[in-house]
Order: structure tokens, then C-alpha cells, then sequence
């Protein structure tokens, strides 16, 4: 494994406590030829970040409506945050494309040499993004593309909007068919073939369990899998003295029978950060909402920026799901429940459901980690109030939980899975560790700025 530099934490820090939409108006250009050059069109940081906020809110709704479980949900997002990007950034003169920085991307098209309105690029390409992962939600996909559309109509030049809208699709198709060569594919199949393999301690849940091959997915920015693989969790023991055994007893005694044993607020994590599919968009989601959450703050609020902070995210937590699978299904260890109903207490059951794969290590634990390095290294130690169930979830009812810094919410997310009695702390601490090295090695290895 590639040792992490940042935010790594031992074990036992993990029981400490821890406390239509508005639209961007275009700038009106004269559609002089006489005037052509990139140099001419209104830089992507002179608009607000609403577009990319409104379509990647968009994403989480449509994963949310259509119960997207996490891992194809993190790739989605994946894709897109670089789409918004990519359709951004001829207009940010300071930034590098990610065209030869990220594994396989390549043969993007270029914009023609004359003026551009880069919101109505990102806003047809993030349209064809969403039909392409949601195409029998096309109606909703076509409504918020036409409201953008209605006002860059009344504001830029229909010439310049021609060509904004062809190069936006151009450059969507252009992702899209790069997603294709990522091995998700084939995925079926691998399913369909994985043998578990039959060690002491294995997951005892519904079949193989979710996509049990989705490690094998070409990762955007790591090497591969196994690049921040964690270290190997405790030997598998039901002895009373092993260390597996304590670990178990830790969740046992820190949760009680379904929660019984927690604090009002240890309970509210838990709830907060469980993300499920159908309730939420997912844990990946929740990630890229908080860039919502950031960039609504006057400071942060443009177009640049915002893309700039989804691509990051979106890589992040992709890169970091399949990373995590790939050792969720090569340890193939127990849950707690299994674990505890065995050796423990045959009645305990857990806060939250329990999800039908593997433990180690915590899918939670590895994308905030991700998420969170690389939100710092782009926006420093800030801190925020997280309003996205508040904004996207209200019927939930969750109140709002304010943070000091990326670290501190991630690391809450982290122990919320303790708190619901569905993974153990070896799980939560060993994936934060590998998920801060996916960040770091985004952080050092893709050049934004020029």
C-alpha cells in the first residue's frame, strides 16, 4: 500500500467522542468572426456555480429516485464531475485539462477557435451525461436543460450558443465513450462467475452480495485496486482473547441491543450518515452535495470553482468504492451481526440494516476519507454547515450538523457506522487510512492549475 501523508488515525482514536431553479444569466456577445478566439469568451469564473450545482443535484435525485446502490453511484458521479470540468475548463486560462492525467482518458474533442458561452457547454453536456446513466428519466433531464436554456437564449448570441450546445454534446459523447472502457461492461458476467472463497470468518450474507467485482473497474486516478490497499485487518478468531473477539464486543458494548446503549446524539450519527439507496443519494452523494454546501458561500460561488470541486469529489469517491471493494472481496469477512449473534449474544441486533456485503472495510469510511483529503488540499480547513438532507431530504427530518473542517465531518461519517452496529472499528479506521491515501495520491498526481 502507498503509505497515506495525510490524516491517518490509529484504531483506537476511533471511540474518542465526536462532538425551476435561479439561473446564471449569460454575457451577451456580438457574433463578430472578425473577433474569434477563445480569448474573447467570458471566463468560466465570471458566472455563479449555480448550473453545476443544479445538475449535480440533479444526479443525486436521479440516483436517489432510481435506488442506485453505492458503488454505481459513486462511477456516475464520477463521470460527470469530470464532464462538468472538462466542459468548463477552456474557459479557466489558469487550469489544465484532465485529458492525459486520468487512466485512459483521452481524444477529447477541442473547441472550435471562437467565442464560447461555457455555461450552455456544461449545460448540454451534463444533459447528455444524465440521459446517457438515466435515460427513462428523460422528461426531468430535458425540463432542467431547457429552463438554463431559456435564459442563455434571451442573453447570448444564437451563434455562439450553436456552437456552446454542439461542442457541449461532442465533449459529453467523448466521456461517455471512455466510461464505456472502464470494464463496467463486464461486470454481469464476473458477478455471475465469483466464487467466495470458503475461509473461517467468511460474510454469511445473500449470495456472493453487491458487485462483487466491482474492484475490478479501471479507477480514475490510482494506479488500480490495489494501490492503497489497507493493511490486512485482525486474524478472523472466536476466541475470548483474540483481538477479532474484541473488536466485536467493542460494537456490542458500545450500541446495545438495537442502539440501546447509545447516546441521543451517537444514535443522530448514525442516522444522519447512512445514505441509504431510495432515501438518499447515496454515501457518495452526500460527498458531492457537501461541494453544494461549499460553494453557495459567496467566496466560493463560481462556475470554475464548483467544477473544479465536483471533478475532485467525484473521482474521489469512485476511485475510492473501488478500492474498497476490491478488499471487501478478497478478505470476504463477517459483520458484526453474524459475528455477535454466534459468540456473543444470539439477540443483539444492530441499529441500522445491516447491507448484503462483505465488512473490511468501511465503504463510509474509505470515500469520506477520499472526499475529505481532497476538499482540503483544494478549500483548506474551512468550516461548514452540511444542509444536504435539509436541502435535498427534507422529508427525512434529520437536522442540520455543523463541522470545523472536511476531516472532523468525515471521521463523523466514519464512526456513524460503529454507532449503527454494522462495522467494526478495525473497518472504519483501516478505510479512512485508505481512502486519505486515494486523496493524497489525486492531490499530488492530476495538476488542475497550471
Amino acid at each position: 500500500m502507498k503509505p497515506s501523508t495525510f490524516a491517518l488515525l490509529p484504531r483506537a482514536s476511533w471511540l474518542a467522542p465526536l462532538a425551476l431553479l435561479p439561473l446564471v444569466a449569460g454575457c451577451l456577445h456580438d457574433d463578430d468572426d472578425d473577433k474569434d478566439g477563445l480569448s474573447d469568451s467570458a471566463a468560466a469564473s465570471t458566472f455563479d456555480s449555480e448550473l453545476a450545482r443544479a445538475w449535480m443535484n440533479q444526479m443525486y435525485a436521479l440516483v436517489k429516485s432510481n435506488g442506485t446502490t453505492p458503488p454505481p453511484a459513486s462511477r456516475i458521479y464520477g463521470y460527470c464531475g469530470v464532464a462538468l470540468y472538462e466542459a468548463c475548463v477552456n474557459g479557466m486560462s489558469d487550469h489544465n485539462s484532465l485529458e492525459g492525467q486520468l487512466n485512459g482518458l483521452a481524444g477529447l474533442p477541442n473547441p472550435t477557435n471562437a467565442i464560447h458561452h461555457w455555461p450552455s457547454v456544461a449545460n448540454r453536456c451534463m444533459a447528455v451525461m444524465a440521459s446517457s446513466f438515466y435515460s427513462g428519466n428523460q422528461a426531468t433531464i430535458d425540463a432542467l436543460e431547457a429552463g438554463f436554456d431559456a435564459t442563455y437564449d434571451g442573453s447570448v448570441a444564437a451563434a455562439v450558443r450553436t456552437r456552446s450546445i454542439q461542442y457541449g454534446e461532442d465533449l459529453a459523447n467523448a466521456i461517455l465513450a471512455w466510461a464505456a472502457t472502464d470494464g463496467f461492461a463486464g461486470l454481469a458476467a464476473c458477478n455471475a462467475a465469483y466464487t467466495p472463497p470458503g475461509n473461517p470468518g467468511d460474510w454469511t450474507g445473500t449470495g456472493t452480495g453487491l458487485q462483487p467485482c466491482w474492484g475490478a473497474l479501471r479507477t480514475f486516478v490510482v494506479t488500480d485496486s490495489l494501490e492503497c490497499q489497507p493493511v490486512n485487518p485482525p486474524p478472523f478468531s472466536t476466541a475470548t482473547s483474540s483481538e477479532w473477539y474484541a473488536e466485536a464486543l467493542q460494537v456490542y458494548n458500545v450500541t446495545g441491543d438495537a442502539g440501546a446503549s447509545l447516546t441521543v446524539d451517537q444514535a443522530a450519527i448514525a442516522n444522519y450518515w447512512a445514505d441509504g439507496p431510495t432515501a438518499t443519494g447515496t454515501p457518495p452523494g452526500h460527498w458531492v452535495c457537501i461541494v453544494g454546501v461549499v460553494t453557495e458561500d459567496p467566496a466560493y460561488d463560481q462556475l470554475d470553482i464548483a467544477a473544479e470541486a465536483y471533478a475532485r469529489v467525484g473521482m474521489a469517491v469512485a476511485d475510492a468504492f473501488i478500492t474498497c471493494w476490491q478488499t471487501k472481496y478478497d478478505t470476504y469477512l463477517q459483520r458484526p451481526i453474524t459475528y455477535i449473534q454466534a459468540n456473543i449474544d444470539a439477540g443483539w441486533s444492530p441499529l441500522l440494516s445491516t447491507p448484503n456485503f462483505p465488512t473490511y472495510t468501511s465503504g463510509h469510511s474509505t470515500q469520506s476519507g477520499a472526499a475529505s483529503t481532497v476538499l482540503t488540499d483544494m478549500f483548506g480547513p474551512i468550516p461548514f454547515t452540511d444542509t444536504t438532507h435539509s436541502d435535498l431530504d427534507p422529508e427525512l427530518g434529520f437536522t442540520d450538523r455543523s463541522f470545523d473542517n472536511f476531516v472532523q465531518a468525515a471521521q463523523e461519517a466514519a464512526v456513524s457506522r460503529l454507532y449503527g452496529g454494522i462495522h467494526y472499528v478495525f473497518d472504519n479506521a483501516e478505510g479512512f487510512n485508505s481512502g486519505a491515501c486515494i486523496g493524497n495520491i489525486i492531490n499530488a498526481s492530476v495538476e488542475f492549475s497550471k
